[in-house]
C-alpha cells in the first residue's frame, strides 16, 4: 500500500490529534477535505481569535452547544491556555479534538496542559513522490515541495513571501528573537550548512555572536520543524567516527532561496546537493506516515569514509549519487559499513536507468526506490 499524507489519520481510533507542520504544508486543506463536517475553529481569525483569548469558555459553551463529536482548533499554539477546555470536553464529553498548528514550540514551553497524553501527536510535510502524478524531479530539486511553491511556474515571490512573512516574522516574534538582523544572517549561514556537519563555531563568528547563541538559533528551527538535526550512527564503533550531527531544512525551495541558488542544472555539484537534501525529506516524511518511525543517522569515519543515511539499528544504508554512472569509488563507503555491522540491505540511490546489484550492494534507479521505500519494500 502506497502511504501519502492522509495515512496520519487512518486507524487512529478516535483518538485527539495533535496536528503539527510547518507553514503551507497543506494541514487547513487536508483537514477539509478530510473532516468536511467537523465544528472548525481557526484561530488565525480575528474575531475568533480575540474571543477565545478574553473568554476560553466560549469553546466549551459553543461546543456543547453545537453538539459536535469531532472539532478541529487551527493554529492552537496562539492560545495555549485553551487546552484546559479542551481536557475538560475530553474527559467528561468524549470529544474528540484535532489541534493543528505550525510550531509546538509555544506550547512545549508555556508549561500549559499537554491533555495528560491524551491526544496522539502526528506531523505534516511538504509533498512527497508518492503524491505527485507525473513527478517533475528538476522541478522539485529548483522550487521546493510545498504544495503552492511547487506548483507555481514562477515561485520566486512566493518563497521570498515565505521567508519574509513566516521565517523572519512570525517566527522571530514566537521565540522572542530580539536582533533579528543576526537572526537573517544566521539563517543564510544554516542553509550554506545544508546536509552538512554543523560547526557551530564557524558559524557564530560569521554572525558575531557566541555559539551558545547559534545552537538556541538551531533550536528555534527544530522546534517550529523548519529544520531537523541528524545523529551519527555510533554503534560500537571499530573505526573512529565524527560524531557531529547534520542539519537539513525541511524545504529545498527555501534553502536555494537563502543562499540565492540559481537554478540548479543535472550534471552540476549544487544538483547532487540538492538530490541527497530531497531523498531526505522522502525518508522523513516516509518514517512517519508510515508509523515506523524508524531512526535515520549517518555514518562518517576520521579518514572520511561515508553513508548518507542509516536507517533503523543498522537495517538499511543508503548513499545518495546524482551520477549516472556507478562504480567502485561510489561503493567505498557501503562497504567499509557493511564491513563493521551486519546490514540487511545496502542501496546506492543514483541517476542509472535500470536497477543492478554489485556484490551485495543495490544500484537503484531515484524512482524504483522511491516507489518501492512508499510501498515498504526498503523497510518495515
Amino acid at each position: 500500500m502506497v502511504l501519502d499524507r492522509k495515512q496520519v489519520f487512518i486507524d487512529n481510533d478516535g483518538q485527539s490529534i495533535f496536528f503539527w507542520g510547518a507553514r503551507q504544508t497543506g494541514k487547513s486543506t487536508l483537514l477539509k477535505i478530510i473532516f468536511p463536517n467537523a465544528l472548525v475553529f481557526d484561530l488565525l481569525l480575528t474575531d475568533v481569535y480575540n474571543r477565545l483569548l478574553t473568554s476560553p469558555e466560549y469553546l466549551r459553551e459553543t461546543i456543547l452547544a453545537q453538539k459536535k463529536q469531532l472539532v478541529i482548533i487551527d493554529e492552537i499554539q496562539r492560545i495555549p491556555v485553551l487546552l484546559n477546555e479542551i481536557h475538560w470536553l475530553i474527559v467528561n464529553h468524549n470529544i474528540q479534538f484535532i489541534l493543528s498548528g505550525s510550531s509546538p514550540r509555544k506550547i512545549l514551553r508555556s508549561g500549559e496542559n499537554l491533555l495528560g497524553g491524551r491526544a496522539l501527536r502526528y506531523s505534516l510535510y511538504p509533498l512527497s513522490y508518492s503524491e505527485i502524478p507525473n513527478f517533475d524531479l528538476d522541478k522539485a530539486l529548483n522550487n521546493g515541495l510545498l504544495p503552492r511553491h511547487y506548483l507555481s511556474e514562477n515561485p520566486k515571490r512566493l518563497i521570498e513571501a515565505y521567508i519574509g512573512n513566516y521565517l523572519l516574522d512570525e517566527i522571530v516574534a514566537e521565540a522572542k528573537i530580539r536582533n533579528v538582523a543576526v537572526f537573517a544572517k544566521f539563517l543564510y549561514a544554516a542553509a550554506f550548512s545544508q546536509g552538512e556537519i554543523v560547526n557551530f563555531t564557524a558559524i557564530a563568528s560569521d554572525c558575531g555572536v557566541s555559539a551558545v547563541t547559534i545552537k538556541e538559533y538551531f533550536q528555534i528551527l527544530e522546534d517550529t520543524l523548519i529544520g531537523y538535526f541528524i545523529p551519527v550512527y555510533q554503534k560500537k564503533p571499530k573505526r573512529r567516527v565524527i560524531k557531529a550531527p547534520k542539519f537539513y531544512f525541511f524545504d529545498l525551495g527555501i534553502v536555494n532561496h537563502l543562499i540565492k541558488r540559481g537554478k540548479i542544472e543535472k550534471g552540476s555539484e549544487l544538483y547532487g546537493h540538492a538530490f541527497e537534501s530531497f531523498i531526505f525529506q522522502e525518508l522523513i516524511a516516509h518514517k512517519h506516515y508510515s508509523g515506523i518511525e524508524y531512526s535515520i543517522s549517518y555514518w562518517r569515519t576520521s579518514s572520511q569514509l561515508e553513508v548518507d543515511f542509516i536507517l533503523g539499528n543498522n537495517e538499511v544504508a543508503i548513499e545518495i549519487k546524482s551520477s549516472s554512472n556507478i562504480t567502485s569509488k561510489h561503493l567505498n563507503g557501503l562497504r567499509a559499513f557493511m564491513e563493521e555491522y551486519e546490514v540487511k540491505k545496502s542501496i546506492v540511490v543514483c541517476m542509472e536507468p535500470m536497477a543492478r546489484i554489485v556484490n551485495g550492494i543495490e544500484i537503484l534507479p531515484w524512482n524504483d526506490f522511491l516507489s518501492r521505500l512508499w510501498n515498504g519494500e526498503v523497510i518495515s
